[in-house]
C-alpha cells in the first residue's frame, strides 16, 4: 500500500520554500554590488523609475532640480532643519549608500533617535525598498563623475 500524502503538511512546505524563495530574491536583489554599495546610477531603467518616484514624492521638499530649500543650513522658526540639496552642493554625498537608504526607510528622526525633530518622514509604507534604491539611484546619477568617485570610495570603505 503507498504511503499516505498529508495534504495539509505538502501545502504548508510549499508555502515555506516559495516564502524562502522571496526572501532569498529579496536579499539578492539588495545585495551590495561591492562593498557598501547598493545604488545602481549607471541602470538607465532604475532611474528613469527613480527620477519619477522623485518628482512625486521628493521634490515638493528637496527642490525639483535637487536643489534643496533655501538657506538650507539654518534652522527654520520650528528649530528643524530645511531640506538639504541633493546635488553635489548638499551633503548627501558624504553619507554611504546604506546610511542614505535607512534615512529615507525609516526617516531622520527615528534614525537619529532620541528627541530629535525632523521633517523628513520614513518612506517605509509608502514606498517599496527596490523604489527607495531607485530614487537614490537616480539622486547619485546627476552628481558630477569626481563626486560620485568619492562617494563610491566612501563605500568601499564601509565594512
Amino acid at each position: 500500500m503507498p504511503p499516505r500524502i498529508d495534504r495539509k503538511a505538502t501545502v504548508l512546505g510549499t508555502i515555506a520554500v516559495v516564502l524562502l524563495a522571496a526572501a532569498g530574491g529579496a536579499a539578492w536583489w539588495l545585495q551590495r554590488t561591492s562593498a557598501g554599495t547598493i545604488l545602481r546610477p549607471d541602470d538607465a531603467e532604475l532611474v528613469t523609475r527613480g527620477k519619477e518616484i522623485y518628482r512625486r514624492d521628493c521634490a515638493s521638499c528637496h527642490g525639483k532640480n535637487l536643489q534643496g530649500q533655501s538657506d538650507w543650513r539654518t534652522r527654520l522658526p520650528n528649530d528643524r532643519m530645511p531640506a538639504p540639496p541633493h546635488d553635489e552642493t548638499g551633503h548627501t554625498w558624504h553619507h554611504p549608500d546604506e546610511l542614505l537608504f535607512k534615512l529615507t526607510k525609516q526617516g531622520t528622526a527615528a534614525l537619529v533617535g532620541g528627541n530629535y525633530k525632523s521633517d523628513m518622514p520614513g518612506f517605509a509604507g509608502k514606498l517599496t525598498d527596490r523604489e527607495i534604491v531607485a530614487v537614490l539611484s537616480y539622486i547619485k546619477s546627476t552628481w558630477p563623475a569626481a563626486i560620485r568617485q568619492r562617494h563610491d570610495a566612501l563605500n568601499e570603505k564601509q565594512p
